[in-house]
């Protein structure tokens, strides 16, 4: 699955997949891009929707509270079985971030993880968001790196639940190589880092 794809149908789809895959289903990575839309946690508070908007807003299944993707944003979607990889969810979160860092180190920019809140930073402005969703051993939804997406639509929300939080994006800070390259170079930084070659479509 590839190119701009409505976000309820995506998200449909993991679920599908990962309530019907068996023992022998190949792990998958999805990258996509959404139309703008804003998603909301599990556990999320609607009160960090901050202001009215004409995006939609919908309630999903993974963990995290309240962010938004538009076009210009790699969202990356793991579909694993963890213990292939004898991966806990924390490990794979970690390995999820290392491969945003190693990205972006690769292009001069030097990002860092904050404790306690999921995702990577540069100068404390949030360039990457990540969310799982766990059912028996499986994982889906993943993580989203902001390329040239127009941030205006972050002033409506608390990003991830922090009033104020600064965003940023790789075209702000002097990357200027195609999306779609990024896409790739992300993608082989986490399948190295997980030691697997994962079925991409």
């Amino acid at each position: 699955m590839t190119g701009l794809s409505d976000y309820v149908s995506t998200w449909n789809a993991m679920r599908d997949f990962t309530r019907e895959r068996t023992e022998t289903t190949d792990d998958e990575l999805w990258l996509v891009q959404h139309p703008p839309v804003f998603t909301l946690g599990l556990a999320g508070k609607r009160e960090h929707l901050i202001a009215p908007s004409s995006i939609p807003l919908v309630q999903v299944d993974r963990g995290g509270q309240i962010t938004y993707h538009g076009p210009g944003q790699i969202v990356l979607y793991l579909l694993l079985e963890l213990r292939r990889y004898k991966l806990s969810v924390k490990q794979l979160v970690s390995l999820m971030e290392q491969a945003l860092l190693d990205l972006l180190a690769t292009h001069g920019i030097s990002a860092e993880r904050q404790p306690g809140a999921p995702g990577i930073y540069v100068q404390g402005a949030k360039i990457a968001a990540l969310g799982l969703r766990i059912q028996r051993g499986c994982c889906y939804h993943g993580l989203s790196l902001n390329v040239d997406v127009d941030l205006a639509p972050f002033q409506f929300i608390n990003p991830c639940g922090y009033a104020g939080l600064a965003v940023t994006r790789t075209a702000d800070l002097g990357v200027e190589v195609p999306l779609e390259t990024l896409e790739s170079a992300l993608v082989g930084q986490l399948a190295e880092l997980m030691g697997a070659h994962p079925v991409f479509t």
